[in-house]
């Protein structure tokens, strides 16, 4: 399929700031709906967490104890790279007084003077849901992972996922309680256990747009693009890799594969011939957040690998244009 240098530059296009404005009132509607549990944010705004980004975010303290929320929006909408406007939001609404930990071999929790927390009579989740219904009553519904709030003209539809700080310490040899990677750790209904590092997602992506004149991000949305597409013309390997793998594949390519060019189609195209030619490196390529790996299973680099060779086939781009 041909595809010329505007249309590659509007699916390249960020968000407007209407989905901009939009998710900012999301992350400010949970905020409120969870003040009745005796959280305040002393005044403060919803401000971002990393400038260049939509990563939206506001820290609530206990007016009673020490309990600490944090609020922010994660995923496509934080990273400025969803495409499609009426995709959910993610906010995760991450409980960091009370903590998971993993050490090194011979390191436990003595070392740092943690002490287990006493079991609650209320999950957090069930807290958060909760105050949810009481703010937005019908409109809220729960998931497996998370709890859903539906939006309307003011606020996106968001995905809210309650979920607990989680602190590795494996690289932190002077029993420095602040000296760990900080990742979430969302406790699923069904008992899975998903540990997730969305903030270094955010981080790193940023810097990777900034290393490549802002090309990064933009070729991101184009291959998110292109996914869709491709499961609109019957590829059956769109749906077996998601807009995070494809976010993460691009984050893992060399710089100078973005900067080589300023025509879009010269850029994806050697984006997608570097991919094709190089699928022998999957295994070694980790998620945005540089941490998890992006193909842990070999069933996972088949399914990218089919995708990579069916966008192979799927692109062209169109040489007749100026």
């Amino acid at each position: 399929m041909k595809f010329t240098e505007k249309q590659l530059k509007l699916y390249a296009a960020p968000l407007s700031e209407s989905e901009n404005q939009k998710c900012k009132n999301a992350i400010g509607m949970v905020r409120d709906a969870l003040k009745p549990l005796g959280f305040t944010d002393n005044g403060r705004p919803i401000s971002l967490l990393y400038e260049d980004t939509l990563a939206y975010a506001i820290e609530l303290r206990s007016i009673y104890g020490s309990r600490k929320i944090k609020l922010f929006i994660q995923g496509s909408y934080a990273n400025n790279t969803n495409v499609r406007t009426q995709s959910d939001v993610d906010i995760a609404v991450v409980q960091e007084e009370i903590f998971q930990t993993v050490y090194r071999e011979g390191v436990s929790d003595s070392n740092y003077n943690f002490s287990t927390a006493k079991p609650s009579e209320k999950s957090f989740k069930d807290e958060v849901e909760e105050c949810l219904k009481e703010k937005f009553g019908r409109d809220v519904e729960r998931k497996n992972k998370s709890i859903k709030v539906h939006g309307n003209t003011y606020r996106k539809d968001a995905d809210t996922v309650p979920c607990r700080r989680y602190r590795d310490y494996r690289q932190d040899f002077y029993n420095d309680e602040n000296n760990y990677i900080g990742g979430i750790v969302i406790l699923a209904d069904d008992g899975e256990r998903i540990i997730n590092y969305p903030e270094q997602h955010i981080a790193n992506g940023r810097t990777k747009n900034i290393e490549t004149n802002h090309y990064y991000k933009k070729m991101v949305r184009i291959i998110k693009k292109m996914r869709y597409l491709m499961d609109d013309n019957y590829y059956s390997s769109a749906k077996e890799v998601s807009s995070f793998g494809l976010e993460s594949l691009l984050w893992n390519l060399p710089n100078e594969i973005f900067t080589k060019y300023s025509i879009y189609r010269y850029i994806f195209d050697d984006i997608v011939d570097y991919i094709y030619n190089n699928k022998y490196l999957l295994s070694t390529y980790k998620e945005a957040n540089g941490i998890k790996p992006l193909c842990p299973y070999s069933s996972d680099i088949s399914k990218m690998s089919n995708f990579i060779n069916d966008l192979k086939n799927f692109y062209e781009y169109d040489i007749t244009e100026d």
